[in-house]
């Protein structure tokens, strides 16, 4: 790791907790902490995309990264100052559901008011053209974060974070291809087939939601096979894909296979040229798949 890239990091959050005003005891509010109002706020914004009703605890983790700990602790102190309702679930007594009361609500609107306030002061002093460039870099740095958020691991294809990618998976090319998609009609990838020692899936997750995935399938000596990666249209552009494929050759590098395949649709056009990109060459067809326009190879030497 680069010395310079990492002192870098460190002076940027350094500027940035100052500007933001996050350097004293309490942020907003008099009251709550930076990471308690933070909390509150991600809670009400999680709970409106679900119509209004409580989430589970968990969600509010995943969503912010949160040793579980530190959040229980959280919880119940907005819980003890009204802000927070709180309940067992009635479906599954392991888990524990969580919203916003009527006065966090209104906490919640205070901090709107004086967030958009300091905002603003930030930029007033700016010229037209400055406000826009810090602005741009704001959603480039974001983005960038965004991408060194997401873990990729190993997983049992019969999870439900899988069985999800999947889905979506299909329901992505069923839309895209110009005669659809049946997965009845395809060659099947079976479970057990990308379960180790036969094969691997992996799964790329951002802040707990599973946003990607990509599968190999071992065949002896012959070239190990890439099967079903796919990432959500939301989280393109942070180079999910590269890094799945990346971790994919990797495993089938370290299983000792010399090479790896893959077939695709025509209709897949940036998935084609990400893989001739990467090295792939095309090569004669190596299966039956009825959807697959084009095979591809990769030497691993």
């Amino acid at each position: 790791m680069d010395g310079g890239q990492i002192a870098a990091v460190r002076r940027f959050n350094r500027t940035v907790t100052a500007a933001a005003g996050a350097l004293t005891d309490a942020y907003l509010d008099e009251d709550l902490s930076l990471g308690a109002a933070r909390v509150l706020w991600e809670l009400a914004r999680l709970v409106d995309t679900e119509g209004g009703a409580p989430v589970a605890l968990r969600l509010v983790r995943d969503e912010l990264d949160l040793d579980p700990g530190y959040l229980s602790r959280v919880v119940a102190r907005l819980a003890a100052a009204g802000l927070l309702a709180s309940a067992v679930d009635p479906t599954d007594a392991r888990r524990r559901l969580v919203a916003p009361t009527d006065a966090g609500r209104a906490r919640i609107e205070v901090y709107d008011r004086r967030s958009d306030a300091l905002a603003a002061g930030r930029l007033a002093p700016l010229t037209a053209g400055a406000r826009a460039r810090l602005v741009a870099a704001m959603g480039e740095v974001e983005r960038l974060l965004a991408a060194s958020s997401v873990a990729i691991d190993e997983v049992d294809p019969e999870t439900d974070d899988a069985q999800h990618c999947l889905r979506a998976y299909y329901a992505e090319l069923d839309e895209r291809f110009d005669v659809g998609f049946d997965v009845t009609a395809s060659l099947p990838v079976r479970p057990e087939e990308v379960r180790p020692p036969a094969g691997v899936m992996l799964l790329a997750c951002e802040h707990g939601r599973a946003i990607g995935c990509g599968s190999l399938k071992f065949h002896g000596e012959a070239p190990a096979e890439i099967k079903r990666l796919w990432v959500d249209r939301a989280a393109r552009g942070l180079g999910v894909g590269r890094r799945l494929m990346d971790e994919l050759e990797n495993r089938a590098r370290a299983a000792g296979c010399r090479a790896v395949r893959l077939d695709t649709n025509a209709s897949l056009v940036e998935a084609i040229a990400m893989y001739r990109a990467r090295g792939y060459v095309e090569i004669p067809p190596f299966t039956d798949e009825p959807y697959a326009d084009y095979w591809f190879e990769k030497r691993l030497d």
